[in-house]
């Protein structure tokens, strides 16, 4: 026979039972407004990540429509290989920003985008910055001193990092042979990356048909190729235009190191620092497509 119970028992197991009732809706109420506010807070990220990227696409943009306005209005050129190799970059970029589409399933798509279209309004600015006869007195010359990548160089070879402290020692306005000596000691850095990055034995293993050297070795494409399949943005137009830019940084290099360009070698503190700048910001673009990895 069923145990009787009496109503006041019964009162406190109702409110017991609505006590749990009023707990798991509280419960669910809570969960439902901690995801929203996840959601939110999500939402809120990528709106502002987008704003962020938007502002960098305009700016970049407005930089590189304005460089290209200064060098077509001009018709001659100290640097012609550097204001030749801006151009060709220039074109690569465009290429490479029409198949934008290309890169929007790739977590490090829109980055790349970003960070190459800042390559491509670097060069240009430079071009003109080394055409042009005026000469301001912003900068001071501990900035050419001044470096953002020295923990990044560091983490890939304490050499690397000595070497990159050496080129920037050698930059003075007072050396007529800045440019020249710096430029020696940065073009090992970009040639290191690579060589640490994309070891030539691993080059080879993923692709054993590769284009090599006369001495055997994967050429600096090639390594471009196998970083790049690495991150997961493995196109036609990516590899030109990360090899074109390798190119035009290096461009730099062969014009101060011919030896031809007597005292305007002699170049004051923006000039140094537009050419410091420049080749800074191309091995953080390397170094940024070495690092990321699918």
């Amino acid at each position: 026979m069923p145990r009787r119970i009496s109503s006041a028992q019964m009162r406190s197991k109702l409110r017991q039972a609505q006590n749990k009732q009023k707990q798991a809706i509280a419960k669910y109420n809570r969960e439902v407004r901690q995801h929203n506010q996840k959601v939110k807070q999500a939402v809120n990220r990528y709106n502002s990540e987008v704003r962020k990227h938007n502002a960098r696409v305009r700016a970049n943009r407005q930089k590189i429509d304005s460089e290209l306005r200064k060098m077509r209005s001009s018709n001659s050129s100290q640097y012609q290989i550097v204001r030749t190799s801006a151009m060709t970059l220039n074109t690569y970029y465009e290429r490479l920003d029409a198949k934008e589409n290309d890169f929007e399933h790739s977590n490090f798509g829109y980055d790349f985008l970003d960070r190459s279209e800042q390559e491509n309004a670097n060069s240009l600015a430079l071009s003109n910055a080394l055409e042009s006869d005026v000469e301001d007195s912003e900068g001071q010359q501990s900035d050419l001193l001044r470096t953002e990548i020295n923990d990044m160089l560091q983490e890939l070879s304490p050499e690397l990092s000595n070497r990159w402290k050496g080129a920037l020692f050698s930059l003075n306005p007072e050396n007529p042979d800045a440019a020249r000596h710096f430029c020696t000691s940065a073009r090992e850095v970009f040639v290191q990356i690579l060589d640490i990055n994309a070891p030539d034995e691993k080059v080879m293993e993923k692709a054993p048909d590769c284009d090599k050297t006369p001495q055997g070795q994967p050429t600096r494409k090639e390594k471009i190729k196998y970083l790049l399949g690495r991150s997961g943005i493995l196109t036609e137009e990516a590899v030109n235009f990360v090899d074109e830019d390798v190119k035009n940084v290096l461009s730099l290099f062969r014009v101060f190191n011919d030896g031809t360009h007597g005292s305007s070698g002699k170049f004051g503190i923006t000039k140094l620092l537009s050419i410091k700048n420049r080749v800074e910001d191309g091995i953080t673009y390397l170094f940024s497509i070495c690092r990321h990895h699918v």
